[in-house]
This record gives structure tokens, sequence and C-alpha cells, in this order.
């Protein structure tokens, strides 16, 4: 039994994916069910369009999706329409709510290593996981958020600062959740030193901007020029360098001397995140680290990283991975962007224009791409 909003709509227009390196079709279906004692029914207000997206229409994601068509999408933002009538101690929301959805996790088991692991220090209650296995995962797996109505689960999702609207935090249930983890993996002190290699992509430019924000010394790098225009124009402080042009090993040097450093092994940087499938750029963020250094990866191309033994063994430079964060670092996050006012780089379009969005998105341009249904007529 849910409480809700009477005269919801029969049928609703959602955008699917019906096979691989296709575009999306417009369709009008039924409204989804709420069935779980954790389900909300959403108006749908915002999603935005990740690279995971573009990885998954091509078929890169397997399992993923299970079948077809789907509905993709698993970074949104929308207004609760319904919520159960039942006494749980998750359900702290109710009917008119706006919240962030990410994709993870939707009605997860609660029994499994993941579900009971509660010794992080930004790990959820017990029985809650967005590690888990056994979990659905909006816009992968089940349904997301190009669509004008989604049923979502009330333990994943995190309340809308009233400083912030829809469009504004939808890029953030994914994108800025995950480069502020990695920066969290990077386990910085104010004053020290991170990289972020693309910098001016969805990810990236939000990154430049918690990280300052955080009290680091910021350094970015890319290889495009819209994203390096981008980039720049933040004005977070933060050194924007094109790789294309300066040597990771005259980086080193200058901010060496600029720190007083005389030992080459003591130059560099403290930290260096990895969002682009390069090894190119994997190489050069490695290149850029002091000894004892931390490299943070967060992307996942087909065919991998090489990395070098030297640099692990007689550098002794760290590999970590970092994928999303948990509900309370999902929840300390927008509490975070809306305190400091950090805010990706939008461009808008109503949901009937989501394969022009795709193409707009090819053109690496940088910044996020969202879908605002208050733009259908």
């Amino acid at each position: 039994m849910t409480s809700q909003k009477r005269n919801l709509p029969q049928v609703m227009r959602a955008q699917f994916l019906e096979s691989f390196k296709t575009p999306y079709v417009l369709r009008t279906v039924p409204l989804p069910k709420p069935s779980s004692l954790y389900d909300l029914l959403i108006k749908v207000d915002a999603s935005s369009y990740c690279h995971t997206d573009a990885v998954l229409s091509e078929g890169l994601m397997p399992p993923n999706p299970p079948s077809f068509p789907h509905i993709g999408c698993h970074e949104f933002a929308g207004t609760i329409l319904s919520v159960p009538l039942s006494d749980t101690s998750a359900m702290t929301f109710k009917v008119g709510d706006r919240i962030g959805v990410p994709g993870r996790a939707f009605n997860p088991c609660g029994s499994c290593f993941e579900c009971l692991d509660e010794k992080g220090p930004d790990s959820d209650p017990t029985g809650y996981s967005v590690f888990c296995p056994n979990s659905g995962n909006n816009g992968l797996s089940r349904a997301g958020g190009f669509a004008e109505y989604a049923v979502v689960d009330a333990r994943q999702v995190a309340p809308i600062p009233s400083s912030m609207t829809a469009v504004e935090t939808a890029p953030l249930m994914c994108a800025g959740v995950t480069i502020y983890s990695a920066l969290k993996r990077c386990q910085l002190q104010p004053g020290q030193r991170v990289g972020i290699v693309g910098c001016g992509g969805g990810l990236g430019h939000l990154g430049l901007q918690f990280a300052s924000k955080m009290g680091l010394k910021v350094m970015g790098l890319d290889s495009a020029d819209g994203a390096l225009k981008l980039a720049r124009e933040l004005d977070t402080g933060a050194r924007i360098v094109d790789v294309r042009t300066e040597q990771a090993d005259n980086v080193v040097q200058e901010v060496g001397k600029e720190d007083g450093k005389k030992d080459s092994g003591d130059m560099g940087l403290d930290a260096v995140i990895i969002l682009p499938e390069s090894q190119k750029a994997f190489e050069y963020g490695v290149r850029l680290l002091k000894n004892h250094g931390k490299c943070v990866v967060v992307s996942f191309p087909e065919a991998g990283f090489h990395f070098s033994a030297r640099d692990v063994v007689f550098r002794d430079i760290s590999i970590v991975g970092s994928l999303v964060g948990s509900n309370k670092a999902l929840r300390e996050m927008l509490e975070f962007a809306a305190e400091h006012r950090v805010r990706a780089v939008i461009k808008t379009f109503p949901l009937s224009k989501l394969n022009e969005l795709v193409t707009e998105y090819r053109k690496g341009s940088g910044g996020k791409l969202v879908i605002d249904m208050s733009l259908e007529t």
C-alpha cells in the first residue's frame, strides 16, 4: 500500500534503447508501480547523461542491460508522488519532497557481506550497501531516469538542498558523488597537491571545484581544446595543463621548484585521479606523482591499464580504484556542493531531444548535458 497524490496519469513517455548502437526511441508506456516496502514513485524533473550511458549503449557493459527495450540514466532528480504506508526507519520522506537519485543501489538483499559491512568511515547502516551484488542499478540493470516517472529506493536517494534545482542536482548523482568519493580516496589534507586528469569533462570540472573548496592545491590536465577552455573558465585557482604541449617531467620540476624541493623523488603531486580511458593519460598522471604518491583510477577501459612495476616497487606508488560513494557520502557531497556553490556547467534539452543530446555529447565539449522535463511543451 502507498500514500500518494491522486489523479496520476495511466501512461508516461520514456526514451528507450531498443538495441545496441542505435538511437533512443520515444514511446508511451504505463507508469511503473512500487512493489517493495522502500519503493518511492517519483515524477522525474531532470535526468543527466553520463559517459556510462554511452558505454552501455555500445554494448560494453555486459550483462547490462539485461533486456530490451531499456530505459537508461542513472543520475536524475525528481519529486516524490507516493511513499509506502509502512513504518520503516528509512522512510523519512513524504509526498512532495525533492530528491536526487543515483544508480546504486535499488532493493539490495540486506544480508550479503557488503550489506552487513559497516566498518568503513562512509559505510551505510547495516542492511544496505551501494555495493550489494544482488541489488538493482537504475539505468543499467533496471529502468532509469530517461522517463517522466520512475520507481526508486528510499534508501538510495538524498534530499535536494533548498538552494539547488533538480537540473543542478541530477549531474551530481553520478558525476558528483563519483569524483567527490575519488577525492576522499586520495586521503589528502588541505595544502597537499592533487591532479585531475581529464579535468574538463563531466567529472573533471566538478572535481576542480570540489578539490579547490577542500583546500587542496589543484592541477587540472586535459588534451581537448573545449575541455581546457571550460576548465580555465571555471576560475577555481587550479593550474590547468595542456598535456599536448607540456611534458610531465617539466611540470614536476616546476612544482618542485615552487615547493622548494631539492630531491627529485620529493617533487610532484601527492595524488592523481585518472578519468580518461587512455593509457597515455594514465602514464602521464603517474609520472606527476612524487614518491609514495597515490593514483586513484575511476575509468575502466575494456583493455584495462598497464602500470610500471618499477613505479610501484621503487617509488612506492599506490594504485587504487574508486567507483561510487555510499548514501552517506552522497548526502555529504550534496550538502558540500550547496554550501560551496559547486555546480556543473550544464546544457539542457527536452526529453524528446535525447538523441540530439547524444550528438552533442560526442563533440566532447565538456561539462554535463541534462534532460530538463520542464522544457517539454
